[in-house]
């Protein structure tokens, strides 16, 4: 089991956070296209009877029963319920989704223009420059200008840096009405290629913006907050450092700490990597254009309103 949270005059509300989809900063070409990361407010007591439940009616003999085992279709009427108003999890959840090339579009903006305009703002300029550039060079042709931007901030030497730069130089070069001057804004000298690798270093990864929305949501309960996370290796301390940073207007002055666990040793993890990968694979079926409403409805109320999302979706507030 994790460590206890700490004894505070007020209680302390511990969530227990899980994610889907994650392969650190490599955004776009990758295995996935949607990072969805999960928080859950329920007890120790109702996360075993949760799973329990679901190991008997999907006949899993499994010692932790995985998301991908709610989500067989044979197992419907299962996740129905565990979405659903009956079930363990509405009111007591939350979900962040990223769309993982809308976000790199977002980071692509800040990296080679910084300006001072708001969070707000540059979202919805990257998303006017997703969708546009996406009709423009069709999706894989806006995906493979996304890609050389990715791999020029993740570049390991100046020689990869450089033909990376060049590349993406022609690409944004073709959407150049759309964005006016972001070519120009790739360097191609020396020093400039290295300064941009090094501010991009680390800010890519959407495990930073979900981490935030934890503490930014259930901070806003006014209670100590305690984080119980499964392992993650991309969760580095200058990742924590980062999205505390991110959520100090709202939730960062209450987090007492974070505990990670093995989320075979704490059932509450599991029952958030069921929620996470339940939001991943909707989401993925939504932007694929194969949504199941049924499904769209039921995740909708967990889905948190500053998700990086490209299109329209039923989000709420579910906690």
């Amino acid at each position: 089991m994790p460590p206890a949270a700490p004894e505070c005059p007020t209680a302390v509300l511990e969530v227990a956070c899980d994610e889907s989809g994650s392969e650190g900063e490599k955004l776009v070409r990758g295995s996935t296209d949607t990072f969805a990361h999960a928080s859950v407010d329920v007890t120790t007591a109702t996360a075993l009877e949760t799973i329990d439940r679901v190991r008997v009616e999907a006949r899993s003999p499994a010692t932790e029963v995985k998301a991908g085992v709610v989500l067989r279709p044979q197992n419907r009427r299962l996740l129905d319920w565990l979405l659903g108003p009956e079930g363990p999890l509405l009111g007591r959840a939350h979900v962040h989704l990223t769309d993982k090339a809308l976000h790199l579009t977002g980071r692509m903006l800040d990296l080679l223009e910084p300006s001072t305009d708001s969070r707000t703002r540059l979202a919805r300029q990257a998303l006017l420059l997703h969708r546009g550039a996406a009709r423009r060079l069709g999706p894989a042709g806006w995906e493979a200008v996304l890609a050389d931007f990715n791999e020029l901030v993740r570049a390991r030497s100046l020689e990869e840096a450089t033909a990376s730069a060049l590349a993406l130089r022609s690409g944004l070069h073709e959407v150049r009405d759309l964005a006016p001057g972001l070519a120009g804004s790739v360097p191609t000298d020396a020093d400039g290629l290295l300064a941009l690798v090094a501010r991009g270093r680390g800010v890519l990864d959407p495990i930073v913006p979900a981490l935030t929305e934890v503490l930014r949501h259930w901070g806003a309960s006014g209670r100590p907050l305690w984080v119980v996370h499964d392992v993650q290796a991309t969760l580095t301390d200058a990742a924590i450092r980062a999205a505390v940073g991110a959520s100090a207007d709202g939730g960062a002055d209450r987090l007492e700490g974070i505990a990670f666990v093995d989320s075979q040793d704490d059932p509450r993890v599991q029952l958030a990597d069921f929620l996470a990968g339940a939001a991943r694979r909707i989401a993925s079926h939504v932007l694929a254009g194969e949504a199941d409403p049924g499904l769209v409805a039921l995740i909708g109320p967990y889905v948190s309103p500053r998700s990086t999302w490209r299109g329209s979706w039923p989000v709420g507030d579910a906690a």
